[in-house]
């Protein structure tokens, strides 16, 4: 059984494992202020043109997400995100359980816009009920869409106009900034949002994200607030000497194209079937609806998410390809589709 389950299923990439077995004898200081971490941080801000940018590295999107939200926002305010937001749908009530209120809105491509945030912030309009603060989206969605640059600007120009804090989930970053129908640069995030991460878990590292506050009036005593809520690891570096070599030789989004050439491979070979997609299919994450019987046999042969029913006769499934997803894997998969479409 092949797994397109994820894209974290496999340990690590193998230049990451590399650099730390260059490390094994070394003597690293502790809690972030190692050698290693400050030289990532410095790749970063080189990366992003932004050599005053805040940067923090923490061990998973789910920590980020609300030692970020929670720091951020005072007690009675709240974060507007998608209905299939992350912070919504799969953590379990984290945002919540800071005792910050989590304000959704109904998508049908996964992302944000002012008109579809602007009912809230009318309805939320006293003392009597939670204050709308801070703006939550991905990039990638949780759908495998995108956002563009005209998209990504407007939204944080709306923000701005609105006393709003744009804060972007990059969990899946590297395949966003790779897709072919992408105009968003690095520098473009370090511009237009307020705070956002890149993702390391889903694009080849053991472990890791990166924080980067681009706004340096909400970034005040954060370390304080990455203790509270167990985010800053003794051993930082293990997350530094990973980031360090992403974003060097262009490999962060080599590896986030290697992911979506994969996808795109079975995106071609759904179409060829005349099957249709929940979502377009942009990245690396295909939403695909399937023929009841023929999801039946896909789920009994391969690790993929069931989506439950999209109407009487079909079942949506998400496969989800990764950085080392192989042609052969995809190619055994299409002989045995090929097979139970007819």
């Amino acid at each position: 059984m092949y797994d397109f389950l994820n894209d974290y299923n496999q340990t690590m990439h193998p230049d990451l494992l590399k650099d730390f077995i260059d490390i094994t004898h070394k003597k690293l200081s502790g809690y972030g202020l190692d050698y290693y971490c400050e030289q990532a941080k410095d790749n970063i801000k080189k990366t992003l043109k932004s050599p005053y940018a805040d940067i923090h590295f923490m061990h998973g999107g789910t920590i980020t997400n609300l030692t970020v939200i929670s720091h951020i926002l005072r007690p009675y305010q709240a974060v507007i995100s998608t209905e299939s937001g992350h912070i919504n749908v799969h953590e379990a009530g984290a945002i919540e359980a800071t005792g910050h209120k989590v304000l959704t809105v109904k998508t049908e491509d996964g992302k944000l816009t002012p008109e579809l945030i602007k009912p809230i912030l009318k309805h939320h309009s006293d003392e009597h009920m939670v204050q709308p603060k801070l703006i939550y989206i991905s990039n990638t969605t949780e759908l495998g869409t995108i956002y563009s640059k005209q998209e990504l600007k407007k939204l944080y120009q709306f923000c701005q106009n609105n006393h709003l804090y744009l804060y972007l989930d990059g969990a899946r970053l590297a395949m966003a900034l790779a897709s072919k129908d992408n105009d968003i640069t690095f520098p473009d995030l370090a511009k237009y949002t307020d705070v956002f991460y890149i993702g390391g878990t889903k694009v080849g590292a053991f472990a890791g994200e990166a924080l980067v506050f681009n706004n340096l009036s909400i970034n005040q005593g954060f370390r304080f607030s990455m203790k509270q809520k167990g985010a800053i690891l003794a051993k930082s570096w293990i997350v530094g000497v990973q980031m360090n070599t992403l974003m060097q030789n262009n490999l962060y989004i080599k590896l986030g194209k290697q992911s979506n050439d994969m996808a795109d491979k079975l995106k071609t070979l759904f179409e060829n079937a005349g099957l249709t997609f929940k979502a377009k299919p942009q990245t690396n994450q295909l939403f695909v609806n399937f023929p009841n019987k023929v999801a039946k046999k896909i789920l009994d042969y391969y690790s993929v998410d069931n989506l439950g029913q999209t109407d009487n006769k079909h079942i949506c499934l998400r496969f989800c390809t990764s950085w080392a997803t192989q042609d052969a894997e995809i190619d055994n998969f299409a002989k045995q589709m090929k097979k139970w479409i007819k």
